[in-house]
């Protein structure tokens, strides 16, 4: 028996353990006008504060929604909540429709993107400098690209069976890392059978100069014809700073200590830029990383922070808590942007992730051949004939696809048996038919709707946006259901009135003070 088999051997004879995996969902989307531009208001009122309501708040724009589920045992509630939060704010923002895909809606001209505002308060600032910060290096153009972050976490007892170490959060680190490997070699999967973005309106095109690098489909619409996810692409958010940094992922000690270095050296460019313009503070530092969230990746080891923590101090001090998946796009037909059968998919490809073996990578500990594989799929993905690169060979998309499926399988059934249904077999069995057909694909299927329909990226997504809104409208909320948001959004308005009125320090001394909780590399 391999020593996978032995590993699901043992977690299905403790279905306990299946049954306290944990996933979440962190769904950005752009608020709209009825016309499909960017809504130019402020975040709503009734949706509480940006600041403090745990499940609503906005990402880079003042405009860029952000719903946040708790973390949830099975993907039935999970999607149920994200729907639910979804629900609430279309009946307390009507008129504001959500952007059901990742690439963005028209945008105003890159001045007038409202940046995210948190109030006064000195976290609030440090969260709306550091999004200012991102302007000044990035553009904000880039900044309202959405996706969906997908969290999942395995029991602390899992560990004990599955990693190797000395304590329980040395051997809950290993199998993270471990995972964080597994899914690196593999993320080109994903982008292959759920990347939902290959097309663009011509606004964004004009805004971020890809104009020339895109084939045109249409007067308004641009596309890669083979492309899975143009948001993963190098046309969507990425740094050619961010690409040399090569974290490891072998271990965790390594992994932090680099994005140390990070958040530590200063870069010319930055540096030229400078902190302060006109007697205020336009990013938070001039390093190659203001803070840690700034890296750019398709996955993150992730613990809770509190006020004025940093993700790598408490990486280092408490360990990692649970993964966060960045590279899922936004899915147009799912009126909350992902769908059931995406989670169950999700939760066994990365149940496989942690229990497989998963070897180092080489030296430096960063896998290049992953890294290009899996820009080559979201490029290219359904290119006929396509071959990746696996230890050093080529092997053949479709081919590589129907034995990672395969091997996913058991996983699917195992968890299937502790939830007493076929939905993660029949989550699986659906990826099946994509690995055979490329035209099964949701890019493949978006760019089919816009020729066989002759519409427009932007009218499409609209018709798409508009009618989910109405679906969410019309679906409504129990009313304690619906009570109980709206306590949480009042709270929340509270919550960041008494933030603000505890702040007691200056906000260049309170950067000061996130600088330096950092601590030593």
């Amino acid at each position: 028996m391999s020593l996978a088999s032995e590993r699901r051997a043992h977690l299905a004879a403790q279905p306990e353990l299946l049954r306290a995996i944990r996933r979440g969902i962190e769904k950005e989307g752009l608020r709209v006008d009825v016309s499909g531009n960017l809504a130019m208001t402020p975040h709503p009122a009734a949706l509480g504060s940006a600041l403090t309501n745990a499940r609503i708040t906005t990402d880079y724009s003042e405009s860029l929604l952000e719903l946040i589920t708790r973390p949830l045992p099975d993907a039935g509630s999970l999607i149920g909540e994200l729907t639910d939060i979804h629900s609430f704010v279309a009946l307390r923002n009507p008129g504001e429709p959500i952007w059901n895909q990742s690439m963005p809606a028209h945008l105003p001209p890159e001045a007038d993107i409202p940046v995210a505002w948190y109030g006064t308060s000195n976290t609030g600032m440090l969260k709306h400098v550091y999004r200012l910060g991102l302007a000044w290096r990035y553009g904000k153009v880039m900044q309202c690209i959405a996706g969906v972050h997908y969290n999942f976490s395995l029991p602390e007892a899992v560990w004990d069976r599955l990693a190797d170490g000395d304590t329980p959060q040395d051997r809950r680190n290993t199998g993270y890392m471990a995972l964080i490997r597994n899914f690196t070699r593999h993320a080109w999967l994903l982008m292959y059978l759920f990347g939902a973005s290959p097309a663009v309106s011509r606004s964004f095109l004009q805004h971020a100069g890809f104009e020339a690098s895109l084939t045109r489909l249409s007067p308004d619409t641009y596309c890669l014809p083979w492309a899975t996810s143009l948001r993963m692409s190098d046309l969507g958010y990425k740094s050619p700073i961010q690409s040399d940094l090569q974290l490891c992922y072998n271990d965790l000690d390594t992994f932090t200590t680099r994005i140390h270095r990070a958040v530590t050296t200063p870069w010319p460019a930055y540096e030229a830029i400078g902190t302060h313009r006109d007697g205020r503070r336009i990013q938070l530092n001039t390093s190659i990383l203001q803070i840690e969230n700034e890296y750019y990746s398709s996955i993150r080891p992730k613990q809770t922070t509190g006020r004025c923590e940093r993700p790598n101090t408490v990486l280092r001090q408490r360990g990692i808590q649970y993964i966060e998946v960045r590279c899922m796009d936004i899915d147009p037909w799912a009126p909350a942007g992902i769908a059931i059968e995406t989670s169950r998919f999700l939760d066994a490809f990365l149940l496989y992730c942690a229990v497989e073996e998963s070897p180092l990578f080489p030296p430096p500990g960063f896998c290049q051949e992953s890294q290009d594989n899996f820009s080559l799929v979201a490029r290219e993905g359904r290119r006929p004939g396509l071959q990746l690169r696996r230890e050093g060979r080529a092997i053949d998309l479709r081919d590589w696809a129907e034995e990672a499926l395969d091997r996913i399988e058991p996983y699917a059934r195992l968890l299937d048996e502790h939830a007493g249904d076929g939905g993660h077999a029949d989550a699986l069995d659906r990826q099946r038919a994509k690995a055979h057909d490329p035209d099964d694909t949701p890019s493949a299927r978006l760019l089919a709707a816009l020729r066989d329909g002759g519409h427009e990226f932007h009218d499409w997504t609209l018709a798409q946006s508009q009618a989910h809104w109405d679906f969410l409208r019309a679906r409504g909320l129990p009313a304690d259901t619906l009570a109980a948001y709206d306590a949480a959004a009042r709270s929340s308005i509270a919550d960041q009135a008494a933030i603000e009125a505890a702040d007691t320090i200056s906000f260049e001394d309170y950067v000061a003070r996130f600088h330096d909780a950092l601590g030593p590399a």
